[in-house]
C-alpha cells in the first residue's frame, strides 16, 4: 500500500514509544524486532514478568494508586485497582495515560471490547468527542476515486447504529483523520444514503440529512455534504445529475456510511470484488490506541503500529 509508505515516512520522523500489551505473542515479538530495526517507533513489549520485575514495582503501585482514583466513583476498590494495574492491558492503558507511552496496539489475542472497555475507563474520549469510532483507509486500484485511490471510510468497525449527532461528530473525526493521517489537504466528507439531495424520503435518509447539518455546525470550514448515494459522491458524471453545485459530489474523498452494516458491507465489497486494500484505525480516544483483528499477520501489526505512532505526534501538536 502506497499509503502505508508515507505512514512510515512519518512515523520515522518522529519516533514514538508504542506500548504492546500482547508481548509474549508469537506474531507481536516478531513484529516488534521489525518495528525496531524500521525505526517506525520505539516497541514497548508487556509481559506480566516484565511488570512483575522488582524494577518496576514502583511504577506499578503508582499505576495502582492513580488507576484506584480514576475509578473509586464507580465502585473500584484499592485491591481491584492494584489487581486490574498488573494486567497488561489495563498497565499499557496507565502507560498511555501517564505519558510513559505514547500508543497502544492490541488485538492478535484480544477482542476489540478487552482493549475499549479499559481505554474508555483510562484514557476516555478527546476533548469534544462523544464517542470512539473507526476510520477505514481503503486503497483502490482505480486512482480517479478520491485522493490517488485512496479514500477514508466511517465508520466500519464501531458503531453499529449512530444516532444523527452520532454521525455528525464521526464524520468530523473522521476528516481529521484524513488530514492528519494520510495527509489530505482538503478533505471532502460525503455523508453517504440511498438517497441523492431528496431523490427519496425516509427518517433513515433524515437522520442522515440532519448529521449533515450538525457536522457543518460544529465544523463550519469542512467541505461535506449530504445525504449523497455513492455513485453521486465518487463519479462526476453522476454527480452533475444527481447534486448538480454540491462542493463534494464527484470528488468525495472521505465516505461517512449510515451504519455499521452499510460500512462493513462496502469496504469487503471494495477489498474482495474491486482489488481495494485497506487497514481501520480508531479515532475519538485522548490517547491514540489502536485494535487488530485476532488473524492478523505480522506486517499487520508494524502496520498498525507505524499508524499509531503518527497519530500520537499529531495528538502531541495539537496539546
Amino acid at each position: 500500500m502506497k499509503i502505508m509508505e508515507k505512514i512510515k515516512a512519518k512515523a520515522r520522523a518522529s519516533v514514538k514509544r508504542i506500548v504492546l500489551p500482547e508481548g509474549d505473542e508469537a506474531r507481536t515479538v516478531k513484529a516488534a524486532e521489525i518495528i525496531a530495526s524500521e525505526g517506525v517507533a520505539e516497541p514497548i513489549l508487556l509481559t506480566p514478568d516484565f511488570i512483575a520485575a522488582a524494577e518496576n514495582k514502583a511504577r506499578l503501585e503508582t499505576y495502582a494508586a492513580d488507576l484506584y482514583e480514576l475509578r473509586k466513583a464507580k465502585g473500584l476498590s484499592e485491591e481491584a485497582a492494584a489487581k486490574l494495574a498488573a494486567d497488561p492491558m489495563y498497565y499499557g492503558m496507565m502507560m498511555v495515560k501517564e505519558g510513559d507511552a505514547d500508543g497502544l496496539v492490541s488485538g492478535a489475542v484480544h477482542s476489540t471490547g478487552d482493549m475499549l472497555r479499559p481505554a474508555l475507563q483510562i484514557i476516555r474520549t478527546a476533548p469534544g468527542m462523544k464517542l470512539v469510532s473507526s476510520a477505514f483507509l481503503l486503497e483502490s486500484p482505480r486512482t480517479e476515486f478520491g485522493e490517488d485511490g485512496l479514500l477514508v471510510l466511517a465508520d466500519c468497525v464501531v458503531n453499529p447504529c449512530p444516532d444523527a449527532e452520532e454521525l455528525a461528530g464521526i464524520a468530523v473525526a473522521t476528516a481529521e483523520t484524513a488530514r492528519t493521517l494520510c495527509g489530505f489537504e482538503e478533505p471532502r466528507v460525503a455523508m453517504l444514503s440511498f438517497s441523492s439531495k431528496g431523490s427519496a424520503e425516509h427518517p433513515l435518509v433524515e437522520k442522515v440529512r440532519k448529521a449533515a447539518e450538525t457536522a457543518r455546525a460544529i465544523a463550519p470550514d469542512l467541505i461535506l455534504d449530504g445525504e449523497l448515494q455513492l455513485d453521486a459522491a465518487l463519479i462526476p458524471e453522476v454527480a452533475a445529475i444527481k447534486a448538480k453545485g454540491s462542493p463534494v459530489a464527484g470528488r468525495a474523498n472521505v465516505l461517512i456510511f449510515p451504519d455499521l452494516q452499510s460500512g462493513n458491507i462496502g469496504y469487503k465489497i471494495a477489498e474482495r470484488m474491486g482489488g481495494a486494500s485497506g487497514f481501520a484505525v480508531l479515532q475519538g480516544l485522548a490517547g491514540p490506541c489502536n485494535d487488530l483483528s485476532r488473524g492478523c499477520s505480522v506486517d499487520d501489526i508494524v502496520n498498525t503500529v507505524a499508524a499509531t505512532a503518527v497519530q500520537a505526534g499529531n495528538r502531541r501538536r495539537r496539546d
